[in-house]
């Protein structure tokens, strides 16, 4: 039985086809198109959303956790999601690709965090 969290601001639950053993999307209950329009502010708070399913599923090397989102236009809903896949280590070949680490199309949150501080 998976753990999924509600919380008011935040839901969290299984990606309906998964990349990983633990693969689950963070997304806002309040409408963001995608990661362009995150502020800071909302990034800690995904990313701690995100690490408590994964406690909660009995996953705990966090250590081995690709948390990121798709970059416009590789995305495919018009709502923000941060994807949360876990063993990293275990991704498939495909799925490699699809959530390489900053590429065109997929940003980690460790990369996204960076660009505000710069000014991206």
């Amino acid at each position: 039985l998976e753990v999924f969290l509600w919380y008011e601001d935040l839901v969290c639950f299984r990606d309906i086809r998964p990349n990983a053993p633990h693969h689950y999307l963070v997304v806002p209950v309040e409408h963001m198109g995608n990661c362009k329009t995150l502020k800071t502010e909302h990034i800690p708070r995904m990313m701690e959303v995100g690490k408590a399913v994964l406690q909660k599923n009995n996953f705990s090397d966090l250590s081995n956790v690709r948390m990121g989102f798709h970059w416009p236009p590789f995305c495919s809903i018009s709502h923000l999601h941060l994807h949360v896949l876990a063993p990293a280590s275990q991704l498939g070949f495909l799925s490699r690709l699809i959530y390489r680490i900053n590429s065109y199309w997929f940003i980690t949150v460790s990369v996204m965090q960076m660009s505000f501080l710069v000014g991206f």
